[in-house]
């Protein structure tokens, strides 16, 4: 595997209040071809600063696998899809991916001829 193949490939992590919005989220990515595969795990408790107080909730938790190419697609179509006025989108750079499974998330995503 080249270091450009391997460097194709991203993990958007992401946050939703609940598991039916982070199901809709993941089933868009998937359909649009902007993700090749998308974990939900939850729920997940968070704690965070926001506007000033401590909160504490349940979310879920989604690891979006996509191309580095389609990373700013991902982050916009989750800001659309997403019911919080900022949505966690964080992404994350592997050191490694196997050929297979590069192979087969390249060929997920982008166009359909791919």
């Amino acid at each position: 595997m080249t270091a450009t193949a391997r460097g194709a490939v991203r993990v958007v992590l992401a946050t939703a209040a609940s598991r039916a919005q982070a199901a809709s989220i993941a089933k868009r990515l998937v359909e649009e071809r902007l993700a090749a595969c998308v974990n939900i795990l939850g729920p997940a408790r968070s704690i965070y600063r926001w506007r000033g107080k401590v909160e504490d909730e349940r979310e879920f938790l989604m690891f979006i696998k996509t191309r580095a190419a389609l990373f700013s697609r991902v982050e916009r179509r989750i800001r659309e899809l997403h019911s919080y006025e900022i949505p966690e989108v964080i992404v994350l750079k592997p050191a490694a991916v196997s050929k297979p499974y590069m192979r087969w998330l390249l060929a997920s995503t982008g166009s359909k001829r791919a």
